[in-house]
């Protein structure tokens, strides 16, 4: 058995606007193996400023990982506690490798084309006028259920934008989501959810900067606004700090991101452990090319949530991996009459 990886630079279609600033580039790397005549295929989707494997060493430990292939999947996942993102390529790669479809690493109805994925909408952060546009296309594309970046323009714009969807659409037609992405202070943030809760809004994500656990519990206590983890999770590692967490805290919901939190082994345990204490989840892309997403949606579709999931990113970049995942109607599809392409990979 021999392993590589290729680094790849994804170009956003439009600047993508988050708390954090503007995104105009998307860094990922591809681990390919091969086995006498089998190959596979994963994606470790390094996120810069947010990983927690976003470490000088990084590629160092990726090369380690390939001349190390042969220790197999399990030894190297152990090897990888620190690198969830490799651990999700790696996890994905051994998946395709084993499969007689490099791309079919959850075999269900919605890799043969039967069945879809509701997902949200997203709008990201910008002017006024901007996100007005993403709302009124997100709406028009049949979206049931918008989630918007908000804390990087003034709160009370956020606030009317969300009031002029309200006004034409009931909670019942559309749910809407919020994602702040850490942008609150923990004294103001209280006061800025009542206001938000008067637009019947499913969630809030991440409201105040992760590792502020005795503030996000109060406000967990006192919201009227379901809150949900995000960031939180990240570099959580062991069951015992995972349930740390959950405890201390006690949010209305976690989100998963595979690439972010360990990979699908480590998806499973935040399940497990958030629905022995009645706490929701769904699951989100974390602006992998189709490599990745492909791997996430099979991955959520085999875990069968009723919620709408974060999985729309794969068309916000101009040089993704043609794939056959497509969104149609609010819903990602894999659409079994397209084929892959990996030219850009010269694979």
């Amino acid at each position: 058995m021999k392993a590589s990886y290729q680094k790849h630079f994804l170009n956003f279609k439009l600047p993508g606007g988050t708390s954090r600033g503007v995104l105009k580039t998307k860094e990922t790397y591809f681990i390919f193996i091969e086995d006498e005549n089998q190959k596979g295929i994963g994606e470790c989707c390094l996120f810069r400023g947010l990983s927690i494997d976003d470490r000088p060493d990084y590629e160092v430990k990726l090369q380690w990982v390939c001349n190390h292939i042969n220790l197999g999947v399990q030894k190297l996942y152990d090897e990888l506690i620190e690198f969830p993102s490799i651990q999700i390529g790696l996890e994905t790669a051994f998946k395709s490798l084993s499969s007689k479809d490099l791309f079919e690493i959850y075999p269900s109805g919605f890799s043969n084309g039967n069945e879809h994925i509701p997902i949200n909408g997203l709008v990201w952060m910008g002017s006024e006028a901007f996100m007005k546009q993403q709302i009124s296309d997100k709406l028009n594309q049949g979206f049931r259920c918008i989630k918007m970046k908000i804390g990087a323009i003034d709160f009370n714009t956020e606030l009317n934008l969300l009031k002029s969807i309200r006004k034409e659409y009931s909670p019942a037609d559309i749910a809407l989501r919020v994602d702040a992405n850490g942008a609150f202070n923990s004294s103001e943030a209280l006061e800025k959810l009542k206001r938000l809760s008067e637009f019947d809004l499913h969630s809030i994500e991440q409201p105040i900067k992760q590792g502020q656990w005795q503030e996000m519990a109060r406000l967990c206590e006192d919201t009227p606004l379901p809150i949900a983890l995000d960031e939180e999770l990240i570099g959580v590692f062991s069951e015992k700090e995972k349930l740390d967490v959950l405890n201390t805290i006690s949010p209305h919901y976690v989100i998963l991101k595979p690439s972010l939190i360990g990979g699908f082994s480590a998806s499973d345990q935040w399940i497990s452990l958030a629905e022995s204490k009645d706490i929701g989840w769904w699951i989100t892309s974390a602006l992998e090319s189709n490599i990745g997403l492909n791997a996430i949606a099979q991955y959520t579709f085999a875990k069968n949530s009723k919620l709408p999931q974060g999985l729309g990113t794969g068309s916000l970049f101009t040089n993704n991996i043609p794939s056959p995942l497509k969104v149609c109607k609010g819903s990602l599809t894999y659409n079994t009459e397209l084929r892959w392409d990996l030219n850009l990979l010269n694979y």
